[in-house]
């Protein structure tokens, strides 16, 4: 049996340490930074951080997949995709090769909410990467070769990926989900929709969303704070201020009843599969309480379902459950895969789990081993000049502020066996409920039918994850 849940579960985990920092008797606080704006609107946070000579840039264009137009799905991704694959300056393999010279490096992607883009250089190579940097985020060319390869790899990509019931089980889930919504479109992309995107359509993308007033800019690690301001002013200053029509995203409504989607892989052994509904937005009032409760529900190796579906029963190598909370409300997901035979078993069971965690509710035990587990967790994702770089232009983005990571050890504190029971009736559905499952239909078929009045079915093979509107 194949084991990717596990490394699911433990990138959960990570995830969860998000929350963490410190020790339970010192409580984290991410480091002083400034915030400035220049005169075309480009906001830029920095942070110093002393130790290690590199320095972090991570950019938020403030549009995502989300406003990929409908039959285009993957274009912003695809975009950004492109930003260092040919500038005005440099072609795809001369920016390659200018980059790998000084040890740096560059990325570039898309999420639903918004686009990024993130490099890394020692500091004493500052210079040289700046250029780079602003090369590809002012100049790009987007070259017609280089598109129609970049679509090209994409496509073969998600055809790969379907050998994979693991990697595309979200996209199948969320597509079903929300259906017409933003959300439900997939951020990458599927075969169809790569198909009719074309180097117009990127250009437009470009020119809509890319501008100062729409960009939030990080800069952490080891620099001098005066000659940064200096450096950034010259470098981006002179960008040309343009108004963009903020990206509305339709807030989804939680689907009523029960509803299933079976995905028929003739070959597979094993069943994967996603149940829920939609979730909660990013600022959430309940996100702390939340990401406690969840803890011991789903999101740590020792939580209910993992307990239950892996040790007790061994019907699976892992089980988990997470909210992806996004700018309206994203998804709320409990998953895990088992084999054909035990498939209705291991269903069954994950649905008396949440069954009993609405009956039972936590105890004072669970939620003080879940809020030390927190806490006693260093944060992964605060800890080195990149990652603060990430963590406080998506606190920034989201209207968050320091306050997310500086009051947080005082919010798990505050999470009561109340309150955590409030969270459980609230936030964790039972009576309606999607299930998607990709596996073998003439097995499994005609045995899950029972968990949902309204059925679907697609193959795995057919272009697409869940045809838009359906």
């Amino acid at each position: 049996m194949k084991k990717p849940i596990v490394h699911r579960l433990l990138l959960l985990i990570v995830a969860a340490c998000l929350v963490a920092g410190g020790t339970p008797s010192q409580g984290l606080r991410l480091p002083a930074h400034e915030k400035i704006v220049l005169k075309n609107g480009l906001t830029i946070l920095l942070m110093q951080k002393q130790g290690v000579p590199l320095v972090n840039f991570y950019a938020i264009v403030k549009t995502g997949a989300a406003a990929d137009p409908e039959g285009e799905s993957g274009l912003a991704s695809v975009t950004a995709g492109l930003l260092h694959k040919g500038t005005k300056k440099r072609t795809a393999e001369q920016f390659a090769a200018d980059l790998d010279y000084i040890g740096g490096s560059f990325d570039a992607g898309a999420g639903s909410d918004f686009t990024y883009l993130s490099a890394e250089f020692l500091t004493k190579d500052l210079n040289k990467g700046l250029d780079l940097f602003s090369d590809a985020l002012l100049e790009p060319t987007f070259p017609q070769g280089e598109v129609d390869k970049l679509l090209a790899q994409s496509i073969d990509g998600v055809k790969a990926s379907k050998d994979d019931p693991d990697s595309v089980l979200g996209a199948y889930y969320n597509g079903y989900l929300f259906g017409k919504n933003p959300y439900g479109r997939p951020e990458g992309g599927d075969e169809v929709t790569l198909k009719n995107i074309k180097r117009d359509a990127i250009v437009k993308f470009y020119d809509s969303y890319y501008a100062p007033a729409n960009m939030i800019l990080a800069v952490a690690g080891e620099f001098d704070t005066a000659e940064m301001k200096e450096k950034l002013q010259a470098a981006l200053g002179a960008w040309p201020a343009k108004a963009v029509k903020p990206e509305t995203i339709p807030v989804a409504m939680e689907v009523k009843g029960k509803r299933l989607l079976l995905v028929d892989k003739p070959d597979a052994t094993q069943t994967y599969f996603a149940v829920g509904n939609v979730g909660t937005r990013v600022n959430d009032p309940d996100r702390v309480p939340i990401r406690v409760v969840n803890t011991i529900f789903g999101g740590r190796f020792t939580s209910l379902l993992n307990e239950a579906l892996r040790v007790e029963s061994g019907y699976s190598y892992g089980a988990y459950s997470y909210f992806d909370s996004r700018k309206e409300p994203g998804a709320f997901v409990m998953g895990s895969f088992t084999k054909n035979a035990t498939t209705v078993q291991a269903i069954d069971l994950m649905l008396k789990v949440l069954d009993e965690f609405h009956k039972n509710g936590v105890t004072p035990a669970q939620l003080e081993s879940a809020k030390s587990y927190i806490k006693g967790q260093f944060p992964p994702r605060i800890e080195t000049s990149g990652q603060l770089a990430r963590q406080i232009a998506a606190d920034e983005f989201y209207g968050l502020g320091d306050r997310e990571i500086n009051e947080l050890d005082a919010r798990i504190d505050a999470v009561t066996p109340d309150i955590a029971n409030q969270v459980i009736a609230k936030h964790f559905p039972m009576d309606n409920l999607v299930f998607v499952l990709i596996g073998k239909t003439s097995e499994i078929g005609p045995e899950v039918k029972k968990y949902a009045a309204q059925e679907d079915e697609r193959k795995i093979i057919d272009p697409g994850f869940w045809p838009a509107g359906k």
